[in-house]
């Protein structure tokens, strides 16, 4: 298995390296207004480091998206499982969360303006909004996917309500609440972008409208690469606590092959 995971990373590698040499080569022939290459966005990359502006705006996006993902992820975990434990909950709320989740949220970012202005709040209000959904409908469907035998179970050892959700609804919806935070990364950075590009247009938001106003391509790519490392960054750290909280399940599905 090992070997054939370290096989898998090499070709990876491989690949991501001939894309950067194609890259390269063929965006040195592009007008540098259009696009840019490798090289020239190393550069940019340099000149935003060493102005320190690069790294304070990494942090202020990184806070609004913390504390957003966070909260989705608690408030979202706690009503999928109280969505598919209960069904007063699911025949009363189910049907909000269902609208929710095939609403275009983006389309309410200038109500959250009107309500919470242009600062922090609306930035963690917008991040909430569109990570939660994901959390709460696979956390849902999580706990509907329990096997009705060790819910009998329960009940026939008279374990609380409580005692079975704990020992046995919790632990067998693992796979699909860390399924819900995974997909819930991707749509954290973007809500995080889109609310910086609307509200208080800051953070690597900011640097990306700043030098695409200034026509400085290169200089606009290195917040979009950052942000691409980020979620793959934070996509594999959700996959491996996974791993860590839900071990059963690295070894039912096909994913080392």
């Amino acid at each position: 298995m090992k070997s054939l995971s370290k096989r898998g990373g090499l070709v990876s590698l491989i690949s991501v390296l001939i894309a950067i040499a194609l890259w390269e080569f063929f965006g040195r022939e592009v007008d540098p207004i259009f696009a840019s290459y490798p090289s020239a966005i190393a550069h940019a990359a340099y000149d935003l480091v060493a102005s320190g502006e690069l790294l304070e705006a990494f942090l202020q996006s990184m806070q609004a998206l913390v504390v957003g993902y966070v909260s989705a992820a608690v408030i979202g975990i706690i009503l999928g499982l109280i969505l598919g434990r209960y069904r007063l909950a699911e025949s009363g709320l189910g049907v909000y969360v269902y609208a929710a989740d095939s609403t275009p949220l983006i389309a309410l970012i200038p109500l959250f303006v009107l309500w919470l202005g242009l600062g922090f709040s609306v930035k963690v209000l917008i991040i909430f909004v569109l990570a939660v959904s994901p959390i709460v409908m696979n956390t849902w469907a999580g706990v509907k996917s329990v096997p009705r035998t060790l819910l009998e179970l329960g009940d026939a050892f008279v374990a609380s309500d409580s005692a079975v959700m704990r020992k046995i609804i919790l632990p067998a919806t693992l796979p699909y609440i860390m399924t819900g935070l995974r997909l819930a990364v991707g749509r954290s950075i973007i809500a995080m972008v889109v609310a910086e590009f609307f509200t208080s247009i800051s953070g690597l938001g900011g640097v990306i409208l700043a030098a695409g106003e200034g026509l400085e391509t290169a200089k606009m790519f290195v917040p979009v690469i950052l942000l691409m490392v980020l979620g793959l960054s934070l996509t594999h750290l959700v996959s491996w606590l996974e791993h860590k909280v839900a071990p059963w399940q690295k070894d039912t599905t096909g994913s080392n092959h």
